[in-house]
């Protein structure tokens, strides 16, 4: 029946704990034992109490057998076995190769000193056991003390170990906490690093954007300005144009004024009043041909303002060239008009000189003197206005002079210009000599004709009051044209403002990108920083915890030196106590009584 029972606990798992005390179990009970200890994998303990299972020794071996094979049985009970020291043998060889074993009661069998010391010499290899029982066995004291200091030991051991795989454990757990959040910080830093990347890509889209607008917005302005000098490259050549016309009219006005003069010399012939009246004339001539010269110095000076101010008005300086071209070529117009009336005067004068010629000879005489003081009076006249010209002159090149320095490219144009004005002037004053010359040869003749020239001075008067009338409809569409030119450069002023501002407000906000930029590279910083802290204090307590570990292997290690020297002892210690025994056994008369049977 235990056979049958032992064969079915075999293959079980749910059997904790199996009691079969006082069944008297015999061989085939101790094999079916040994092989349940083989099989089974639950049971933690084994209750054997009287059995008698050290009579069979056979049965018994099987079953220590089983048990060294075994590795879950913690507690066995075997009380009242009649195990002998043959039977310790055998337990002491399972007891080597088992390692789960913690309680093992032998008490009240008959192990003796040979048994007890089998027993004792296999705990030099079995760690696990905690508790073992012997009294009622005969062992020697001594024997017993070594069995209990063995146990101690193994407890002190068991509860090292228990305590350095319960560290451990927390360690490991610590550890794997550790890493845990490590792996969750870096996690987040590599989340937060990925965004920061995200944003300062986005940033540096948007700021690229920016700045390509800006680009293009300073490429439109660079073509504004580039066309705005071509404007004033244009104004310029335009108001070039002006000048020489404007010199052109001075000389017209010049031809005007001698043309005046001569015709004054004239009326000086006919009567001293009429001379005295020509010359009051002449100095009203001279005072509005200074107002004149004053007002084309005038108009100078606004030129020159002009120059300076006129950037960009291509289109009105055209109209006013055409303006200009189309006066011009009305006072050429008027100009060969007046010459051709000059040469009709000039035919009729001959004629009437065919008829004078009698009466010239008369009065030649008395004329002349009259004529060479007119002379005298008029070329000191024309020395002052040559003067008072070469003075206007002087000043006019010291302006130009100034404005030239200013432009550079220009001044050797103006020169050659001015340089030609003035052989033009040359060569006009020459031929108005000449025609003065010619005209005193005429004096006589154009007495006859004093009415004709006074309505041809009329006629001059009113050519030079339309002059007049022109030139003050030409200044007007000058200040018209820098009223223009100021507005003009005002919203050019305004615009330039206007982007200037904007440019400052992306800096400043390209600037706010940057310092968040560097705020967020200083976090990384921080971040990284307290990694390198925490892994650097992470490490400190692993080899904290390693010096700990350490420092109770070699404690163990003491420990075990301090046994295996005391097993040492007790094992001389025993070996001295059975050489006594020897030689008392041998000494005794009992020992020769039993050797003689």
């Amino acid at each position: 029946g235990v056979k049958l029972l032992l064969h079915g606990l075999c293959s079980n798992t749910t059997v904790k704990s199996l009691d079969l005390k006082g069944n008297n179990l015999r061989t085939v009970g101790a094999e079916a034992l040994g092989k349940l200890l083989k099989q089974n994998k639950s049971i933690r303990s084994l209750i054997l109490e009287w059995n008698n299972l050290g009579v069979w020794e056979e049965g018994f071996s099987f079953f220590c057998q089983g048990l060294g094979a075994n590795n879950i049985l913690q507690r066995l009970d075997l009380r009242n076995n009649q195990i002998n020291h043959q039977g310790a043998g055998e337990l002491a060889m399972a007891l080597k190769q088992n390692a789960s074993l913690q309680e093992l009661d032998l008490r009240w069998n008959n192990i003796g000193l040979l048994g007890g010391r089998a027993l004792l010499n296999c705990l030099h290899s079995n760690k696990t056991l905690k508790k073992l029982e012997l009294a009622g066995n005969n062992v020697p004291s001594d024997i017993l003390k070594a069995v209990e200091q063995a146990m101690d030991h193994n407890q002190d051991r068991q509860t090292i170990l228990s305590e350095t795989q319960n560290r451990t454990y927390i360690l490991t757990k610590e550890v794997l906490s550790l890493k845990d959040e490590k792996t969750k910080q870096f996690l987040d830093l590599m989340d937060t690093i990925d965004k920061q990347k995200e944003e300062i890509a986005r940033s540096g889209r948007i700021s690229a954007a920016r700045v390509s607008q800006l680009q293009e917005a300073l490429n439109e302005q660079h073509s504004i300005m580039n066309s705005l000098k071509a404007k004033l490259q244009m104004t310029e050549a335009a108001l070039a144009l002006s000048e020489q016309k404007a010199h052109n009219l001075k000389e017209q006005m010049n031809v005007v004024k001698q043309e005046q003069a001569s015709m004054a010399e004239r009326h000086s012939k006919e009567l001293q009043q009429q001379k005295q009246e020509g010359a009051d004339r002449e100095e009203k001539l001279l005072r509005d041909l200074s107002a004149a010269s004053e007002k084309n110095l005038l108009l100078r000076n606004q030129v020159d303002e002009l120059e300076k101010k006129c950037k960009v008005q291509q289109d009105q300086l055209f109209q006013v060239k055409q303006d200009l071209t189309n006066t011009t070529a009305e006072l050429k117009l008027r100009a060969v008009q007046a010459e051709e009336r000059l040469e009709m005067e000039k035919k009729r004068f001959k004629q009437s000189l065919e008829d004078m010629e009698s009466l010239r000879v008369k009065e030649v005489d008395h004329m002349t003197q009259h004529i060479e003081t007119s002379e005298r009076s008029m070329q000191d006249r024309i020395q002052r206005l040559e003067a008072i010209r070469i003075a206007l002159e002087e000043e006019l090149s010291q302006v130009k002079a100034a404005a030239l320095a200013e432009r550079g490219q220009a001044e050797e144009e103006f020169i050659k210009v001015r340089n030609q004005a003035r052989l033009e002037e040359q060569q006009r004053l020459e031929h108005l000599e000449e025609k003065l010359r010619m005209m005193t040869e005429a004096r006589d003749e154009a007495q006859n004709c004093c009415l004709k020239q006074k309505q041809m001075v009329a006629e001059a008067q009113a050519k030079a009051n339309q002059l007049s009338l022109q030139a003050d409809g030409l200044r007007r569409r000058l200040e018209e044209l820098q009223q223009d030119l100021n507005s003009k450069e005002e919203e050019k002023v305004a615009e330039v403002n206007k982007v200037k501002v904007e440019l400052q407000e992306q800096i400043g906000h390209l600037q706010a990108e940057r310092t968040a930029q560097d705020g967020l590279r200083e976090k990384i910083a921080a971040l990284e920083r307290q990694m390198k802290a925490l892994s650097s204090n992470h490490r400190e307590a692993l080899l904290d915890k390693e010096g700990e570990i350490s420092m109770l292997l070699e404690k163990l290690r003491m420990r075990e030196a301090d046994i295996s020297r005391m097993r040492e002892e007790e094992a001389q210690r025993a070996s001295f106590l059975q050489n006594a025994i020897m030689t008392y056994v041998q000494g005794s008369p009992l020992g020769t009584h039993s050797s003689r049977k």
